[in-house]
């Protein structure tokens, strides 16, 4: 959000938040509030309650002096916590029961509005309202694809639009030509993650980059050319995942007759040859380029070649694919409006794009006071950029970094490559 909003303007962000994650787990029934033990979910009704101790704990129990209020809500740090909870024991809590859950979920809402309304000067409330806002959007993305993961229906949020959009694929590269620039989130641009600070000289080199993602039918050539099975196409680390899970192609991909179809949450659809191929992990990506001879961009060259930075949410979710309103990828040659300088398309939304670095810091950082969102993962995490389908706009900006291992192939991600030389 590059525009900083009054305590009265976050109110109605706060209510948009949780009308979303309400409605991504509104179907859900039984069994499918707790769901499998795997590594890669949370219980949901575990996760919701842990939105609530999340936006109370910074918003409501957090004191300037640093001790923190009693939470309304009985054993909440020994329940939601997550730096404490280790996650293999979330199934097994004693968790409250979904009613519970949602009134402390009302609870806590009401008592952050009525503190903003309250408080309007309140710059410190100000930004842990925004986190709290901003982390309850990213467990939104992540209902949707546990919900993927699970093989749950398709998440119906309202204000979806047709889907029914194509354009064919879009070949070629654009040529990039470089300079220095300043990389990372500049002071005073509004609420920051503390992994985008401080903005810092970088220089990039002229590249070549693709003006779109990988589609599924590039990715298919590769598959069928036995790229899953040519070992001196994978890294040391890529071909003993490979190998730990004995992968043949992407993870919801399977062949009938003949032809590739797809898992798009409960349903089986032919593959569509040209949106982006989506659900490969990183070593995927890597194997697919040494394939091809092509390679994944340095987070610094993607940030410059970024689109430039836009003023408004709403227009940047019209020229995106972005806050849900689709609820699946499109073909990659549709947004054009969303062009950058130089012709790369879809740089924001449909699929998040793996970039070939590891997650650091940036030169003298400092860890904000969450300091479990961004230091513990330097070094063993891979930057991705640029959001998907279910990423809200107001999260995005071109300086935002997300992260996850190099083995997620769970996630809404797809990858972008460069031309090599």
């Amino acid at each position: 959000m590059s525009i900083q909003p009054t305590n009265a303007e976050i109110i109605p962000l706060l209510q948009d938040a949780r009308h979303r994650t309400l409605a991504l787990t509104a179907d859900l029934q039984g069994e499918q509030w707790l769901g499998p033990r795997l590594a890669i979910v949370n219980p949901p009704l575990w996760e919701i309650g842990h939105l609530a101790w999340f936006q109370e704990h910074w918003c409501l129990r957090q004191m300037e002096t640093g001790a923190l209020l009693p939470s309304i809500f009985l054993n909440a740090d020994q329940l939601y916590d997550s730096a404490l909870v280790a996650h293999d024991t979330r199934w097994n809590l004693p968790l409250p029961t979904l009613p519970e859950t949602h009134n402390y979920l009302q609870e806590v809402f009401q008592r952050v509005q009525q503190r903003l309304e309250n408080e309007p000067d309140n710059e410190s409330l100000n930004y842990f309202a925004q986190l709290a806002l901003f982390h309850e959007d990213m467990h939104g993305e992540a209902f949707a694809y546990t919900r993927q993961t699970l093989s749950y229906p398709r998440p119906q949020l309202e204000a979806q639009q047709d889907t029914s959009q194509s354009g064919g694929p879009l070949l070629g590269d654009a040529e990039i030509p470089g300079g220095e620039f300043m990389m990372g989130a500049q002071a005073g641009s509004g609420f920051v993650f503390d992994n985008e600070k401080w903005a810092h000289p970088v220089t990039v080199k002229p590249f070549r980059m693709a003006k779109a993602p990988v589609t599924n039918a590039e990715f298919a050539a590769f598959v069928e050319d036995l790229g899953y099975r040519r070992r001196e196409l994978w890294s040391e680390a890529g071909w003993m995942w490979r190998e730990s899970v004995q992968a043949e192609a992407p993870v919801y991909w399977a062949k009938e007759g003949g032809q590739w179809m797809q898992r798009v949450f409960d349903q089986t659809i032919v593959l569509p040859p040209h949106q982006p191929v989506i659900h490969v992990n990183w070593f995927e990506a890597e194997a697919w380029c040494r394939w091809a001879g092509r390679r994944l961009p340095s987070e610094a060259e993607w940030e410059f070649a970024a689109p430039p930075e836009r003023t408004s949410h709403a227009n940047y979710a019209k020229q995106a694919n972005l806050d849900g309103l689709l609820t699946q990828c499109v073909e990659v040659s549709c947004h054009a409006a969303g062009d950058n300088n130089w012709g790369c398309r879809q740089m924001f939304g449909n699929v998040w794009e793996w970039t070939a670095d590891w997650f650091q810091p940036y030169p003298g950082f400092v860890r904000d006071p969450y300091k479990e969102y961004s230091e513990p993962w330097f070094g063993n995490h891979k930057v991705l950029r640029g959001g998907c389908f279910m990423t809200r706009s107001r999260l995005l900006r071109n300086t935002w970094r997300n992260f996850y291992t190099p083995d997620r192939r769970d996630v809404f991600v797809g990858f972008r490559t460069c031309s090599i030389g």
